[in-house]
């Protein structure tokens, strides 16, 4: 197979990504991942793969814990330092098992210690790729949320901070120095450009903003209010 592969050209199947120094690896690999239905794209190191990486191209990242150059823990930190956020399943030998649970603390998402079954591979693709939809969801959506968080004006997101933390319009109005129209008014608009009529959703809106993810992911409330 091939190792210089665009890794960012359209595809219509998942993209499983295989970094091995061991040429038989990466072959055999490729054979087993594109009979399951996957494109699988090899590189024969750390830094063939990061140099044409886009952080956006979802995937999964298969990789050798030890290699020359650049090692699978560090490629692991490279990555994390780009804000990618691929999940990674490491490879490993019997001697590399500690290493493999510290890269799972920083981040890495499985490792299979060699020898391994095709059917353990596959099983622990399907679950980094359940978990890499999840976690671009998330993304999406909490993306979102600062659109709109941003579309406001520096009054209107007063308000809705005040609206937040439950004040009514009456004691809104004492705090900002305004009339209870104007506060009205607002508070319109904040409802409208966050998109919700529920004060119950525009308080998970902003618990996420403050921490995406945490929350539920406010679910339901990034959607457009009905009629």
């Amino acid at each position: 197979m091939d190792d210089k592969v665009d890794v960012n050209s359209a595809a219509t199947v998942t993209t499983v990504f295989v970094v091995d120094d061991d040429d038989g690896v990466r072959t055999s690999l490729g054979i087993l991942l594109d009979a399951a239905g996957y494109r699988a794209i090899p590189f024969a190191s750390a830094t063939d793969f990061l140099a044409q990486y886009d952080p956006g191209r979802p995937g999964v990242l298969l990789l050798d814990m030890r290699m020359p150059g650049m090692t699978g823990m560090e490629l692991l930190q490279q990555l994390s330092g780009r804000g990618a956020f691929l999940p990674v399943i490491f490879i490993t030998g019997h001697g590399d098992v500690p290493m493999a649970v510290e890269a799972m603390k920083a981040g890495a998402f499985d490792f299979l210690q060699k020898p391994f079954s095709p059917r353990d591979l596959l099983e622990r693709i399907e679950r980094a790729l359940a978990a890499d939809a999840e976690a671009r969801q998330v993304l999406s959506h909490t993306e979102e949320l600062r659109r709109r968080h941003a579309a406001l004006t520096p009054r209107e997101k007063e308000v809705m901070g005040l609206i937040v933390a439950g004040h009514a319009n009456k004691v809104i109005a004492m705090d900002l120095g305004l009339s209870e129209r104007t506060v009205e008014i607002h508070r319109a608009r904040v409802m409208e450009k966050m998109a919700t009529r529920s004060v119950a959703h525009l308080v998970r809106m902003a618990l996420e903003l403050e921490s995406p993810g945490q929350h539920g992911r406010a679910a339901g409330a990034d959607r457009p209010p009905a009629g």
